[in-house]
């Protein structure tokens, strides 16, 4: 029996997503250690969360696992990979660093965009989730250090990506740029910065008065740096936007978002 469309007057679809570089799991105590950042990302219940610097059988700094499999094992979640390094081994298995989805929704297309520019290898993972009456296409990235040139020459890539057909979308990772950077400057036209969107925000500033509510991602153990982001489409509601505490899991903090998501795109 086929499903009837959704009408007009249907409800936004609540999504909660959470971006988080990992750091391939190692702590600002220096130590590799994977149950805790999954016990991080467990505690958010997250529909959906987007992690950067994941290694898969990388080497010894993190035990030579197949991190983003592990996680999603933890967690029970839907996993798509999109590898920025891509080394053979002699062992035949592929030794990799890039991004990783985990989802609760349906994950209904996957593929993996290399960026532009020289030195580290970076890649955009881009994703289509099935929700209960639309879809959200969802692309999570690690942009280059150093020159700025290189990042706006990336972001011109990203926003590319993502085509007027696609409706609803969010853009979400380490930008190694503040939000108002020249650089990111291809984003502001496609895109709204969803920290600024938020109806509620929180973040980790403490004792910091004069930070607060600045959504400051990096490092961890003093953030200054609001490096770490999520971008929306127009149409896509931010209720609230949250920095959380890594406990000690990785150099940055994650962010936290919770979206309401147009039915029926």
């Amino acid at each position: 029996m086929t499903k009837p469309a959704p009408g007009p007057d249907q409800p936004p679809i609540p999504v909660r997503l959470i971006t988080f570089n990992t750091h391939h799991g190692v702590g600002e105590d220096a130590r590799h250690d994977l149950p805790r950042l999954a016990k991080v990302l467990h505690s958010v219940e997250a529909d959906v969360i987007c992690l950067q610097e994941v290694d898969r059988y990388f080497g010894d700094r993190s035990e030579d696992v197949d991190q983003a499999l592990l996680l999603s094992r933890a967690l029970d979640m839907q996993l798509a990979w999109g590898p920025a390094i891509d080394e053979p081994r002699a062992d035949g298995r592929p030794r990799q660093y890039g991004n990783a989805l985990l989802s609760r929704l349906p994950i209904l297309v996957s593929d993996v965009h290399r960026l532009p520019g020289t030195g580290e290898p970076r890649s955009a993972l881009r994703t289509m989730l099935e929700l209960d009456g639309g879809t959200l296409w969802v692309t999570n990235t690690h942009l280059s250090t150093g020159d700025p040139a290189r990042r706006a020459e990336q972001v011109g890539t990203l926003a590319a990506l993502h085509t007027d057909s696609m409706a609803a979308g969010v853009l979400v990772g380490d930008f190694n740029a503040r939000p108002d950077a020249p650089e990111l400057a291809a984003l502001q036209g496609r895109f709204d910065d969803a920290w600024e969107l938020a109806e509620d925000r929180d973040d980790q500033a403490g004792w910091r008065f004069w930070q607060r509510d600045e959504g400051l991602t990096h490092p961890a153990h003093s953030p200054h740096r609001r490096i770490d982001q999520v971008w929306v489409t127009h149409g896509v509601t931010v209720a609230s936007a949250q920095v959380l505490d890594s406990e000690g899991a990785s150099d940055h903090l994650p962010l936290l978002v919770d979206l309401l998501v147009p039915s029926g795109v």
